[in-house]
């Protein structure tokens, strides 16, 4: 447990990050049923970036020296994390170099291309993201920002647990995406220290369950890039997840479930029409759990209530309007 990152170190983060990002809302999801649990969303697709991934990259670049950041820095990531690197570099006035998969939307590439960061395409496993970046890193001497398996990036992403327990500070449940398990690590150390009775569920897709398989083992699992990639949800793609964070998982996190592809649609779909919000298949895994396996009935003689984190908004245009049009 002396490893894991302190509530400290977040509340650090969260002052580095003031000015920064957007202190996000927690909004009301309209229930069909009166009985059904109330749900609130953390919207963190609202940051400037369209994801929380900039909590952390910004906590994780402004800490590196200037004197060893001032000829740039460089990630590796699937999409939002590079986009968030991208705005945090200009916001402190570096270049960035992103190394992301040849298969990363378009719409993220665009966005990181526009706050000026040189894009480096490679194909779509972590292995050969890693080894570019670490190529590139070692060739320019730039620093690598992680997306996940980073303590500062970890610890940026626990201010959205702080920011979530101080607005509801009942909550029962909290429902958090997982990829590389950065952000769940953040989340579950803030909430815990706060509020250790509060649950901390992890979702991913079924068809990229690498976490849950590695929660279940005790152990961390790696999938093949070929399975990861069948889920629609490419910000959670990662074949494994980190190591520091799952240390984290295991020490912090109650449990992870899996939702299906259809479930992933669904939510994205009642995101939109009952609660007029964009997510982008990641970020919305953790409303999929809670419509598929938590938003039933109340059990008698105990109040729950829960937050789903709404990760990112970054959809693709064309593969957003086919979702929504589905069951027309």
């Amino acid at each position: 447990m002396s490893d894991l990152v302190t509530v400290e170190e977040i509340e650090g983060a969260a002052r580095r990050l003031d000015g920064i990002v957007l202190r996000t809302p927690l909004v009301a999801f309209p229930t069909k049923s009166p009985s059904a649990p109330p749900l609130q969303l953390k919207l963190e697709s609202l940051q400037p970036v369209g994801s929380f991934k900039l909590r952390g990259a910004y906590t994780a670049i402004s800490g590196i020296p200037e004197a060893d950041r001032k000829n740039g820095v460089i990630a590796h990531s699937s999409g939002n994390h590079a986009q968030a690197v991208a705005y945090a570099a200009k916001a402190l006035g570096i270049p960035a170099v992103l190394v992301v998969p040849n298969t990363t939307p378009q719409i993220k590439m665009d966005a990181c291309a526009a706050l000026g960061a040189e894009l480096v395409l490679v194909e779509p496993t972590i292995e050969a993201r890693v080894e570019m970046a670490e190529r590139l890193a070692a060739a320019h001497g730039y620093p690598m920002v992680s997306p996940f398996d980073d303590r500062s990036v970890i610890a940026g992403q626990g201010t959205i647990g702080l920011e979530i327990i101080e607005d509801a500070p009942d909550v029962d449940t909290v429902l958090v995406p997982i990829s590389g398990g950065g952000l769940i690590s953040g989340i579950a150390a803030a909430i815990k220290a706060r509020r250790p009775e509060t649950n901390v569920i992890g979702v991913e897709p079924e068809l990229a369950a690498d976490a849950r398989a590695s929660f279940r083992a005790g152990r961390r699992i790696a999938w093949p890039s070929a399975d990861t990639h069948r889920t629609i949800a490419d910000a959670l793609r990662v074949e494994c997840v980190g190591a520091q964070p799952f240390e984290h998982i295991r020490a912090l996190v109650d449990d992870i479930v899996t939702v299906s592809e259809e479930e992933i649609h669904d939510a994205m779909r009642q995101l939109a029409r009952r609660a007029r919000l964009v997510a982008e298949p990641g970020g919305a895994v953790a409303t999929a759990a809670y419509l598929s396996r938590f938003g039933t009935v109340q059990p008698r003689g105990r109040r729950r209530n829960f937050v789903a984190v709404v990760s990112g908004g970054n959809a693709d245009p064309a593969i957003y309007a086919d979702i929504l049009s589905e069951d027309l």
